[in-house]
């Protein structure tokens, strides 16, 4: 069963600044390339900071920095030095905060969420930029056809992990949620059937009803259900 990672989700044709160019270069260049942020990179195509659509509306209205940009939690407020930014070094936020091609799209959510970030720069072993990731792209596996989650959950879970029997669990899957039926052999394979179920991508929910033949559960092994 294969998870989504950051490298199968990110926009790789990525919209850079360098950190020499002006503030009106840079609202050109985020309102031309549709986009709020812009990853700031020096001569070896690094990340050394971002400077978003944010930032420039707080260095023209005076503003102090609002949670939930581009920075972590605890940078200072906006000061004066950042009211006279003229760069984009000299409004980009900093460190910036990157993530790995290889990671998980579960794991990317937790560290932007902990980190109380909107995107992050992908960076390759070297530190090069190889893509960016926001969280709209995490969201990506929730969109997943209910067909396909289907299939990954009757050919994958079922049939290559646990090996059950062909026919014995009904799976329906409707907006992602997934309702199991039938008759397993023993009683412990439903918490692992409903776990693995769960960790399908695009899975929001699992119900299930599945009896079972055998409650292995017990000291002495019974019928049940």
């Amino acid at each position: 069963m294969m998870h989504r990672t950051v490298a199968e989700v990110m926009t790789r044709d990525v919209a850079t600044a360098g950190p020499e160019e002006s503030l009106r270069t840079i609202a050109w260049s985020l309102a031309c390339n549709d986009v709020s942020a812009l990853p700031v990179v020096d001569a070896h195509h690094h990340p050394i900071g971002i400077v978003s659509e944010a930032d420039l509306l707080r260095r023209q209205a005076g503003l102090p920095e609002a949670e939930g940009g581009d920075q972590p939690h605890g940078t200072a407020a906006v000061d004066h030095r950042t009211m006279e930014a003229r760069t984009a070094a000299d409004l980009m936020s900093t460190p910036v905060l990157t993530a790995r091609p290889s990671w998980g799209i579960v794991e990317t959510a937790r560290f932007l969420n902990e980190r109380g970030v909107k995107r992050l720069p992908v960076i390759d072993d070297t530190g090069t930029l190889v893509g960016i990731v926001s969280r709209s792209d995490l969201l990506r596996p929730m969109l997943r056809h209910d067909e396909a989650i289907h299939e990954e959950i009757v050919d994958e879970v079922l049939g290559r992990m646990l090996r059950l029997t062909p026919g014995g669990v009904t799976v329906t899957v409707q907006e992602g949620v997934v309702t199991l039926s039938g008759t397993v052999e023993e009683r412990s394979f439903i918490p692992i059937i409903e776990l693995l179920c769960l960790s399908v991508d695009g899975v929001v929910s699992v119900d299930q009803s599945l009896a079972y033949a055998v409650d292995d559960l017990r000291p002495e092994h019974g019928s049940g259900a």
